[in-house]
């Protein structure tokens, strides 16, 4: 078993099919944060200079606050939207909560 498919069992009971558009675009910028991070390393293998390594840092940091605000919108408006259109109120406090854990 992977560390990838462990992760997802230890943390993932429910799925959400993403149109094309979507993956794309979560994808994209996922790959954009792994080369910033493949960067940190290299610039840290390479003694960089303290405070170039933690402006990089900074920038990955922001980069992955931009995902994590888009996938945040994505589901608000679609599976949000969807339980309550289906009468499921408890999307509201898993929403709440998970907002908490983020902040």
């Amino acid at each position: 078993m992977s560390e990838e498919s462990t992760v997802c069992e230890a943390c993932c009971s429910k799925t959400k099919e993403r149109t094309p558009e979507e993956l794309k675009s979560l994808m994209n910028r996922l790959n954009r944060i792994q080369g910033q991070i493949n960067g940190i390393k290299k610039m840290l293998e390479n003694d960089a200079y303290c405070t170039d390594i933690l402006i990089q840092v900074s920038a990955a940091t922001a980069a992955m606050n931009g995902f994590s605000k888009e996938l945040l919108s994505q589901h608000i408006k679609t599976c949000v939207v969807e339980h309550l259109k289906q009468g499921d109120e408890s999307v509201v406090d898993e929403l709440v909560s998970t907002i908490q854990k983020m902040m």
